[in-house]
């Protein structure tokens, strides 16, 4: 599958697209809104940062006891639920006065109802799509995510601008409700991938099961934290840049798009294999020049040169699937997605500690020099790459 025509076409890719196209736009603008409140309130770099990616920390606690349900779960209601109980949870968070506990409180729930979103999601996505299909769905996902950011993080700053952030709270619940709608009536009824109970001790073994695995290990670190770090310089831009955050943020969105366009479209899968680190070289190497202090418009072009990068990970997962046997594929996408999220939550959280004591500027540089140093390490722990590697459980299949 090489065309977007095609792609299209497939049965149930547009519904999907569409539900989580949406979703992402939800948590953006709502994300900048309740960012702003926090900061306005506490004037906290840490807590306007942990406000906009708190939702992430939570993620290891769903990975380590929720993950089995990625599986277990009917794919439509769970979409659905998800989406309603982020429209709730964002609702609730503009209700005025309300304590900042409380908003934190709300944003752990939300993030431990989402460690299971991005394994049902991408789960369904390879149901819906052939293996060779998944790379071309996968990239023009996150191309719509980059789109919906841009667009999300535009509309939003506008709306604190001209409305409120709790206003801009409200219009992200209504479209997270829109979510849930486009999930319940959009997509068919499946049933689940995987047979028997979701549970603590079930999540745990196969993820012990899926970390047993060297070459695996390797691809979830480099998917989890060289990104995670630069998420945790972009946690930063309301800090850095209050009356520009938006502008940053939406050139971040502009670059992943730019760079996922690229590799999930045009990139010949012959020059995949060795692509993936230099990429996430690029994602780092612009954000030292903030050492410099630059201005505004020097900032914009870094962070969007930066953002290119983001798609070494459609790389890695590609890696990832060759790794797992089939019927874990949801939980393992499930993993890479709480891990990711956890790793860009405990980053912000360190970005905005040492932004504290420091400045914006330093904790993007100390960051990024981290992310640089990881991928390096990354490199060289690997050893020279071949690409994609198939599991022993795919071999046996093949032989047999």
């Amino acid at each position: 599958m090489r065309s977007y025509q095609e792609l299209f076409r497939t049965p149930e890719f547009t519904p999907l697209f569409l539900t989580a196209s949406v979703q992402v736009a939800a948590q953006t603008v709502a994300g900048l809104g309740l960012a702003t409140l926090v900061f306005r309130s506490t004037g906290s770099p840490f807590l306007s940062a942990l406000a906009l990616f708190g939702p992430a920390l939570a993620q290891v606690l769903g990975a380590a006891t929720l993950l089995s349900a990625a599986d277990r779960l009917p794919p439509r209601a769970a979409l659905a639920g998800i989406a309603l109980v982020f429209g709730l949870g964002t609702a609730a968070q503009a209700v005025p006065g309300l304590p900042t506990g409380a908003v934190f409180a709300l944003l752990l729930v939300q993030g431990l109802v989402g460690s299971v979103g991005g394994g049902v999601r991408y789960g369904l996505l390879g149901e819906i799509l052939s293996r060779e299909g998944y790379l071309l769905g996968r990239s023009t996902m996150n191309m719509a995510v980059g789109l919906c950011q841009i667009a999300g993080f535009a509309t939003g700053g506008l709306l604190v601008a001209t409305l409120s952030p709790r206003g801009t709270l409200l219009i992200g619940a209504a479209l997270h409700v829109v979510a849930a709608l486009l999930a319940r009536l959009g997509l068919s009824r499946r049933a689940p991938r995987a047979a028997g109970r979701a549970s603590a001790g079930e999540t745990w073994r196969t993820n012990a099961l899926l970390w047993s695995s060297r070459p695996r290990r390797l691809v979830y670190l480099a998917l989890w934290v060289p990104n995670g770090l630069i998420v945790g310089c972009e946690s930063l831009f309301v800090a850095y840049a209050p009356a520009g955050a938006g502008l940053l943020f939406a050139c971040a969105a502009l670059g992943m798009l730019a760079g996922d366009t690229v590799v999930g479209r045009f990139l010949p899968k012959k020059r995949r294999a060795r692509l993936g680190p230099p990429l996430q070289m690029l994602l780092a190497a612009p954000y030292l020049l903030f050492a410099l202090d630059p201005g505004l418009p020097l900032a914009l072009v870094a962070v969007t040169v930066s953002a290119v990068g983001y798609s070494a990970s459609l790389l890695f997962q590609e890696r990832l699937l060759a790794l797992v046997p089939d019927g874990l594929s949801g939980h393992a996408l499930g993993l890479h997605s709480s891990g990711m999220l956890t790793f860009q939550g405990l980053s912000a959280a360190l970005a905005g500690a040492i932004a504290q004591v420091t400045s914006p500027e330093v904790a993007m540089v100390v960051l990024a020099a981290a992310s640089l140093a990881v991928s390096g390490v990354l490199v060289l722990t690997e050893g020279p790459s071949s690409g994609p590697r198939p599991s022993p459980h795919r071999a046996r299949r093949r032989t047999a």
